[in-house]
């Protein structure tokens, strides 16, 4: 098999530096990586540094090794180019075709998928003209992912830091495999909510499950890496952001519904992954229980909570919404998922089997997606994100 070939593009941000690290990740997992940096970029990085890191020598212009037409073969021969960071000025440059160095030339030549993750300040992310120059990209199958929110430059914080290097190796691992150019859910919105709601019963304790959040985040990051935008409703999970998904933190059951319920608003697609408490205390002691000698406990009396799924299922922001459960089964795996398929009204559910030991907080899953439509699609046991391109496989021929 032949050894994917990648450009690292590096545009003129102070978050050049954090390149490096995607670089030694992409080297140390096997790809053929050639950085071609702008002039700018180099102000904050210098050539030497990435060639060292690359084995590669490095330029700016179209004008060195002219013989080889850089200009031309670098992009033709990629399987996959990355341009991070990705100031404003170069999202600018790549939306209207311009090409007045290598970096530009390569991208207008590339025929391969395309990834940009873009690093500047929040004023400059929100700016109309930015705003319509990656919606065309976006258009024309660029995959460009959101920025982080946190600490930029000077004390300023907002919207606009480059993600995680790691979580940036990770969308392009995953546009790499799936090694197609048109990412097929750009354009749309996806809300996923993911881990496990926490009920309390005073300052100290909780009522809560064992879902590590695992799943619920390979969802994000594969819907992210197939070109959507991704709301993820986080509860309780300790996990990094993925890269290009804006995270919302809940702790609760309610607290978990109005967050799905607000983002579902304008969704193509809600992924209801995280394990929801079906029941919450009754009340909440402000202060800790105490042990009483020789008394037993007062009783916890329990209370239902909202049913998340059915209404989303019920009461859909839009007519064409797809709505995708999970379900966790002990015993009657399939029988019980065939009827709460039907008694939550979604289209998709995914079925799975738990236990102490199994699925919970494992990298790995086994499961069979249930369609209202009387499909049955199983999903053998392998990685989560195995499972969650299934999962928008099977969305993706539900969206109108």
């Amino acid at each position: 098999m032949d050894t994917p070939k990648v450009v690292l593009g590096v545009s003129g941000g102070i978050a050049a530096y954090k390149a490096c690290e995607l670089l030694r990740r992409l080297t140390e997992s096997g790809h053929d990586v050639r950085v071609v940096p702008t002039a700018s970029a180099l102000h904050f990085v210098g050539a030497a540094t990435w060639s060292a890191l690359s084995g590669h020598p490095v330029s700016t212009e179209v004008w060195d090794d002219v013989h080889e037409v850089p200009h031309v073969r670098i992009g033709q021969h990629a399987d996959l180019v990355v341009v991070a960071p990705a100031t404003a000025d170069m999202l600018a440059k790549a939306a209207h075709g311009l090409a007045d160095d290598l970096l530009t030339n390569t991208l207008l030549t590339a025929r391969c998928p395309v990834v940009f993750a873009p690093a500047m300040h929040t004023e400059m992310w929100e700016h109309p003209a930015t705003q319509e120059n990656v919606a065309t990209l976006r258009r024309r199958g660029a995959v460009v992912i959101e920025p982080a929110v946190g600490r930029l430059t000077g004390v300023d914080t907002g919207k606009g830091r480059l993600p995680d290097p790691g979580e940036i190796f990770e969308v392009c691992r995953r546009v790499l495999a799936r090694g197609v150019r048109e990412p097929d859910l750009a354009g749309r919105h996806v809300v996923i909510s993911a881990g496990g709601t926490r009920e309390p019963l005073d300052p100290v304790r909780f009522l809560g499950n064992r879902s590590s959040g695992k799943q619920g985040y390979a969802l994000a990051r594969t819907a992210a890496a197939r070109g959507a935008r991704v709301t993820l409703i986080a509860a309780n999970t300790g996990l990094p952001d993925p890269a290009g998904v804006d995270v919302v933190q809940v702790g609760t059951a309610v607290q978990l519904r109005e967050a799905v319920l607000k983002a579902a608003a304008d969704a193509d697609t809600v992924v209801m992954a995280a394990a929801v408490a079906d029941f919450r205390p009754e009340t909440y002691a402000a202060g800790k229980i105490k042990k009483k000698d020789g008394k037993e406990p007062d009783p916890i009396v329990l209370v239902r909570n909202p049913d998340i799924l059915a209404e989303l299922s019920a009461d859909r922001a839009r007519a064409d919404q797809v709505v995708v459960g999970f379900a966790a089964e002990t015993d009657d795996v399939l029988a019980n998922g065939r009827t709460k398929l039907r008694r939550k009204g979604c289209d998709l559910l995914v079925v799975n089997e738990v236990g102490e030991r199994r699925t919970f907080g494992s990298e790995e899953n086994e499961a069979v997606v249930l369609g209202a439509d009387g499909s049955e699609t199983p999903v053998p046991h392998g990685p989560k994100e195995a499972l969650a391109e299934i999962v928008w496989d099977l969305v993706t021929q539900r969206l109108s």
